[in-house]
């Protein structure tokens, strides 16, 4: 693995802390993930301590120490898994000349874990930020890490430390130094604008991608690369494009003579994957995209689409009628031996493998609903995570632990209402919220984890 290009210009040094602890501390503090509506642990992450003045464009070295803390918290808190500690109750907190905390303060707090650290401005004008993550019951330091950065980069370097702090509690890969990439929504239900938009996971950095003049669906990111594929209507034809992030090129993906949709990249980002539409039949055909070379998948007179490759790329999840109903059915990644894996009732459709290779995610409709909900690769251990009238089109967060979707909310009578929004829902099926935007949105797909991304 190699960092991107992005991730080259954010860290110019990472160092390690003092790094302390036993297996004993590691054992008195713990987060479970696994299990649903558990108590969160309580963590305290108070403002960063001030090392020196300094004023940089991104703001004073006060300004930055807040905004540092508060998005770590913002980031944690969001998870249902940590109940931050109010500021307000703090008996006393780290300062650059005692970086070792006062701990009874903290117990008395009934603090299990807490996150503190300095920041400061070099010589060179770059920022640098030190945080320890301390057990409070064990007195002990669990991790400690220090970064040097372009002060424009303060945010990125947050979700970095909220990164760590998750992963030494869960046991888990972080997943908060990603992007979103979905369609924002516009203007009336009979003349939608929609256009690619992309922001960071927790609503920061904005921006739009496409002008809205074409209507854009169902974006995915590259595994690999900083690319984007999606399908867009140009001239009223849907065609599937690739959109270059760092350069912001768009281009048409292969010259096919029929309409294609429903892209996704392979896992090593060398192909994409897609349907095409043929006199009203719709195969799976997949892309090489260094030869353009094209291989056709599926050969059926049922709708086939809505294709997802396994992490390991070796298996495809696709829906398809052929069965007389919407239903899953995976493949080998060549198209032979395919098997269908959804039973239940209702009909199933828009699957995404889950990046820990254990669930796929998919929409199911029936009973007048749509609902997101996850089963096992050979279709065994279905579960509904949520029960709105509308919810699809779900995407995996890097880990595996949290997804992405879109809701519809109902319409009224006299036909008003219907707004879409994003949404977010833990395995568990209890920590569900709704992911902020500057307009309605739909389609979301979620990164890779930005600062490992392979071949970047």
């Amino acid at each position: 693995m190699v960092l991107t290009t992005h991730f080259r210009k954010l860290l110019v040094s990472v160092s390690v802390l003092m790094v302390a602890f036993t297996n004993a501390a590691l054992a008195q503090l713990e987060v479970d993930i696994t299990r649903g509506n558990v108590e969160p642990t309580p963590i305290a992450v108070p403002s960063l301590a001030v090392d020196g003045a300094g004023s940089t464009p991104a703001g004073t070295l006060a300004e930055l120490a807040a905004q540092i803390s508060q998005v770590v918290s913002n980031d944690l808190v969001k998870t249902g898994l940590f109940r931050i500690i109010d500021p307000n109750a703090f008996i006393s907190v780290p300062t650059v000349e005692n970086i070792r905390p006062r701990f009874g303060n903290w117990r008395a707090l009934d603090t299990q874990a807490l996150v503190s650290g300095l920041i400061r401005l070099e010589d060179d004008g770059q920022l640098k930020v030190e945080f320890r993550l301390w057990d409070v019951f064990a007195e002990r330091q669990m991790t400690g890490l220090g970064y040097t950065a372009p002060p424009r980069n303060w945010r990125r370097i947050a979700h970095l430390i909220s990164d760590t702090v998750y992963e030494r509690l869960t046991g888990e890969t972080g997943y908060f130094d990603t992007r979103i990439v979905y369609v924002a929504e516009t203007g009336p239900k009979t003349n939608r604008v929609k256009r690619l938009a992309m922001m960071d996971q927790d609503g920061a950095n904005h921006r739009f991608l496409t002008n809205g003049e074409d209507i854009v669906l169902t974006p995915r990111f590259s595994p690999t690369r900083q690319e984007i594929t999606y399908m867009a209507y140009y001239n009223n034809t849907p065609r599937v494009y690739l959109y270059n992030i760092e350069t912001g090129k768009h281009e048409v993906l292969g010259d096919f003579p029929n309409i294609t949709f429903a892209p996704r990249f392979s896992p090593d980002g060398n192909s994409v994957i897609l349907s095409l539409l043929d006199e009203g039949n719709s195969d799976i055909y997949v892309m090489d995209l260094r030869t353009r070379q094209v291989r056709q998948l599926t050969d059926h007179p049922a709708i086939d689409t809505s294709p997802s490759y396994s992490p390991d790329g070796r298996y495809i999840v696709f829906n398809s009628d052929r069965g007389g109903s919407q239903q899953l059915y995976v493949m080998n990644n060549d198209g032979t031996n395919v098997r269908r894996i959804s039973f239940g009732n209702g009909r199933y459709g828009t699957p995404v493998w889950s990046p820990r290779g254990d669930l796929i995610a998919f929409t199911k409709i029936g009973e007048g609903k749509f609902r997101i909900g996850v089963m096992r690769p050979d279709g065994k251990g279905e579960r509904v995570l949520t029960d709105a009238y509308q919810d699809e089109g779900p995407t995996w967060s890097p880990n595996g632990r949290v997804l992405q979707y879109f809701r519809v909310q109902q319409t009224r009578a006299d036909g008003s209402g219907g707004q879409v929004n994003l949404w977010s829902v833990d395995l568990t099926g209890y920590n569900e919220r709704m992911i902020p935007t500057p307009t309605e949105a739909s389609d979301p797909a979620w990164s890779p984890v930005l600062r490992l991304i392979p071949g970047g």
